[in-house]
């Protein structure tokens, strides 16, 4: 009786150890926004060159790659705050802090967001309830041995728990990158570029304004761009 149930253990640890492995391809951690774009406006003399160019929607968030060129001899001043996006009926929609772009691209409260952060999808964790379930199952009859039960359930839980702390890190991760890529707050030279992501929240736009500062004169110059 022993040894049929040692062989039932076994066989219950290795169907976990299964959904173990098809989940850890969920838990790795890949950057939220799919691809950067390294396309940034050229100076041209004697004006001031603003590109713009979209990412994929990820979540509640559109990234807008935004490069401003500066072929004057006077500085602009770029602040990611004032860039903005116009929507159909005119009004003007601020930008996402970096912290909340991460948030509402996928955060850990909200696992059903469309980023490629490691997420787990609901169809992951039914499948994990359903595979754990059956798995116990299985290797019981249905009925098992308290011994067989707590085997099953104590891996179960501790795969629940490793899911969750690759979440937790899979945020930091997505965090980290918007943070890095942002639009840095600076001024633009002579001759040249800045360049980097803003975060709307998703929505219908027709244009995107950006606000720089004339270094010389202190006044507030305005470039629009159709929203790409």
């Amino acid at each position: 009786m022993m040894n049929r149930d040692l062989q039932h253990i076994t066989k219950t640890k290795f169907a976990i150890a299964l959904m173990t492995i098809a989940l850890s391809a969920c838990a790795v951690a890949s950057p939220p926004i799919e691809k950067t774009s390294q396309v940034v406006a050229t100076p041209v003399q004697g004006q001031v060159s603003v590109g713009v160019d979209r990412a994929p929607t990820v979540g509640e968030v559109i990234p807008v790659n935004v490069s401003v060129a500066n072929g004057t001899d006077i500085s602009r001043a770029i602040i990611p705050s004032q860039i903005f996006a116009i929507n159909q009926s005119g009004q003007r929609v601020a930008p996402l802090p970096a912290g909340e772009a991460a948030r509402q691209a996928g955060g850990a409260k909200e696992l059903g967001a469309a980023v490629k952060s490691g997420a787990v999808s609901g169809v992951a964790g039914g499948a994990l309830g359903a595979g754990l379930g059956a798995a116990v199952g299985a290797v019981t009859g249905g009925i098992g041995t308290g011994a067989i039960i707590g085997a099953a359930v104590g891996a179960g839980s501790g795969i629940f728990r490793g899911v969750e702390r690759g979440q937790d890190r899979a945020d930091q991760q997505a965090a980290a990158q918007l943070n890095s890529i942002g639009l840095p707050q600076q001024d633009v030279a002579h001759n040249f570029t800045v360049s980097g992501y803003v975060f709307f929240p998703k929505g219908d736009y027709q244009q995107i304004q950006v606000l720089m500062i004339n270094r010389e004169s202190g006044d507030t110059e305005v470039v629009s761009r159709p929203f790409p």
